[in-house]
């Protein structure tokens, strides 16, 4: 039996492998200065929520096996250096993973954009086949209790970022999971503050694909040059297979894919998600699944949670909500609505949230973003900027960067909802809302805020 301990066990994914480890039989401890739900209550629910927040060296002790540092406990961290004192192994989550699934097949999927919407379809399919896997994913997808899985299982589903492991351990969390099978979804930059040129973000891929054992077999989006330029430089050491965007059309709303075996009507829309949708299906069929079965399985597929995920619908007026804060992401976005909604008014609404996307150095990245909504509204609060320790930004500053006359800049949470309830119950043709960002807009109640339509 394994001792594990937590440093910021209150992180997303930190508490869920916590409790992966604790359901599998570990006895499992932890730390953090601060925990917020849900991770607060799936602790608690656990028997695992610290008896008082901070950091408590003497927690460090000879009996643990060892210990797990999440990227938000900082190098001098008291815990942390009683451990290194100590001699008790330290690893990042990462790297940790990959010790528990060495033995397992594992299955990584990478890029900048897609990760978790293409993650979550081939958990998906391979739970409607009945095979036996585990997974880790970063958000909450229907039909699974929890977002880290870890048994006897002999498949490992990873989603992987390029985010550095922890303040020990720089280098990107994808680095670590030496995949048997992976999928590279696209490129384009993002992290500013931990990778200040896209050089040095590109430079992260070409370090994953000559990290992998040669005849490593990746799918890799063919739609995306700087995909196919990494691929290019790996010097054949993997096994590439493009995948592409498949046939389809919209049938009120929805895609039907056109299919050798007909026609396929499925849940989720835009071509960027059929792109993922893709990648899924043939990273399913190198694990033996057939391409049919594939088929049937993803046609009830809803969606990860903030994946275009809706809020909302009634008469005259669809919510929805997206993940999307990267500017590709946001153009992506806005192009599958306004394919499959072309009747709708759509409004759209961009929470600057991210330090990249509040940073000025970075912001003229979003020129023409928007350019797919009818009418724009980017919303920045001062206190994330700040949170962030990042300079004061004007409305009139964000507005220039995004380089759309009429867009329409607000730093108010009041004045955010006042405008959006004006622009909805403003208008004769049927309002298409999306809600983009990687925060919570300062916590609105948008179910509120869309009921005032007239």
């Amino acid at each position: 039996m394994q001792n594990i301990h937590f440093i910021a066990v209150g992180g997303a994914i930190m508490h869920q492998l916590a409790l992966a480890l604790h359901r599998k039989g570990y006895v499992v401890t932890g730390s953090d200065d601060e925990i917020t739900d849900p991770a607060k209550a799936n602790l608690a629910a656990a028997g695992l929520l610290p008896q008082q927040f901070g950091w408590f060296p003497e927690k460090i002790t000879p009996t643990l096996d060892a210990v797990v540092l999440g990227m938000h406990a900082k190098g001098d961290n008291p815990e942390l250096l009683a451990a290194k004192a100590a001699g008790i192994p330290v690893y990042s989550f990462p790297q940790y993973v990959y010790e528990v699934s060495k033995n397992k097949k594992r299955v990584v999927v990478a890029g900048s954009h897609g990760k978790t919407t293409i993650t979550s379809m081939i958990m998906h399919i391979l739970r409607h086949q009945h095979v036996d896997f585990d997974y880790l994913v970063g958000a909450k997808v229907a039909g699974f209790d929890q977002s880290v899985r870890l048994t006897d299982a002999p498949l490992i589903v990873l989603e992987g970022d390029e985010y550095p492991a922890s303040a020990e351990e720089k280098r990107p969390k994808i680095l670590f999971y030496h995949p048997h099978i992976s999928v590279l979804s696209g490129i384009a930059w993002d992290h500013i503050n931990v990778f200040p040129t896209y050089d040095i973000y590109f430079n992260q891929f070409e370090q994953y694909l000559l990290g992998m054992e040669e005849g490593t077999k990746v799918f890799y989006n063919s739609e995306d040059t700087e995909v196919i330029r990494v691929i290019g430089g790996s010097g054949g050491r993997v096994v590439a297979h493009p995948y592409c965007t498949p046939p389809f059309h919209y049938d009120n709303g929805h895609p039907v894919i056109e299919t050798e075996n007909g026609p396929v009507t499925v849940s989720v829309f835009g071509r960027h998600n059929l792109l993922n949708m893709r990648a899924a299906i043939d990273v399913c069929m190198e694990l033996g699944i057939a391409e049919k079965d594939c088929y049937v399985a993803i046609a009830s597929f809803t969606g990860a949670a903030r994946r275009l995920e809706k809020v909302k619908e009634e008469p005259g007026l669809l919510v929805y909500r997206d993940f999307a804060h990267a500017p590709s992401k946001l153009k992506a976005t806005l192009d599958a609505v306004r394919e499959a909604y072309p009747d709708h008014q759509l409004i759209a609404c961009f929470e600057l949230h991210t330090f990249s996307s509040l940073n000025e150095q970075f912001l003229s990245q979003y020129a023409g973003s928007m350019n797919g909504a009818d009418e724009a509204i980017v919303y920045f609060s001062h206190h994330a900027l700040k949170l962030k320790g990042l300079p004061n930004l004007e409305p009139g500053v964000v507005k220039q960067y995004f380089a759309r006359e009429d867009v329409l800049v607000i730093d108010n949470k009041q004045q955010l909802e006042a405008a959006v309830t004006e622009k909805i119950s403003g208008n004769t043709r049927p309002v298409f809302l999306l809600l983009m960002s990687s925060g919570t807009f300062d916590g609105i109640d948008w179910n509120a805020v869309s009921s005032h339509q007239k």
